[in-house]
């Protein structure tokens, strides 16, 4: 379970890592909120179309798997998408497309193929709850990147998602001080790829960390 974890979360990060998901990801993270809502549906759908083809994965002919796959993921975002539309209808309208289009995000079809047509149902289902999670952190950071530097702004819309009480906006500078490239595609591609460039410093110095304990150990155990 560990090292499931260790790879939604980082390793094989779906936002970072396969690069997948990549529209919405870039359309909808122009604010944390947005970013959070489509997460959370995601993740849902991950977490749900793996349980759904682990428990028939040896009752399905490999002939017909991948329709089945598509089927049953497009089932599951019908569902979210009525239940957004019933219980968030604001954040619903302004995610718009990109809620029914999480059918298409090649990460759920991927781990349904890869993952849950090969594993029990508790661990496909733990694999998509952090493959969704995952691929949430990354709407949470770039979305949090793109609000602030755009608006000035922080868990705007906070009411969307939590009920009308729930005014916890940080207003950190006016909005037309904002920088207004972060608010449109060029800023979301030049966000992500900053994420990326990061992800990939912070592995090279881990990297580096493993490499030379051994030999700090080794110097260390030989006699002076």
């Amino acid at each position: 379970m560990k090292e499931i974890a260790l790879q939604g979360l980082w390793k094989n990060n779906p936002g970072l890592v396969q690069l997948l998901g990549l529209c919405p990801l870039l359309a909808v993270t122009t604010s944390v909120i947005n970013g959070l809502g489509l997460g959370l549906a995601t993740m849902l759908v991950l977490a749900s179309s793996n349980l759904c083809v682990s428990v028939i994965r040896n009752v399905v002919r490999a002939e017909i798997r991948i329709p089945v796959f598509v089927m049953i993921i497009a089932s599951l975002v019908t569902a979210v998408e009525l239940a957004m539309n019933a219980w968030f209808h604001d954040l619903y309208r302004v995610l718009g497309i990109f809620i029914p289009l999480i059918v298409t995000n090649c990460a759920i079809i991927g781990r349904a193929e890869a993952f849950a047509s090969r594993n029990a149902p508790l661990p496909a289902v733990f694999d998509g709850l952090m493959m969704g999670a995952g691929f949430t952190l990354v709407l949470l950071i770039l979305g949090g990147m793109r609000e602030l530097l755009g608006h000035g702004t922080l868990l705007a819309g906070a009411d969307m998602m939590f009920g009308a009480g729930a005014d916890i906006t940080l207003h950190l500078f006016a909005d037309d001080e904002g920088f207004l490239l972060a608010l449109l595609p060029p800023g979301a591609f030049l966000g992500l790829g900053l994420l990326v460039a990061a992800k990939n410093v912070i592995d090279g110095w881990l990297e580096r960390r493993v490499q030379t304990a051994p030999a700090a150990v080794s110097s260390a155990a030989q006699p002076g």
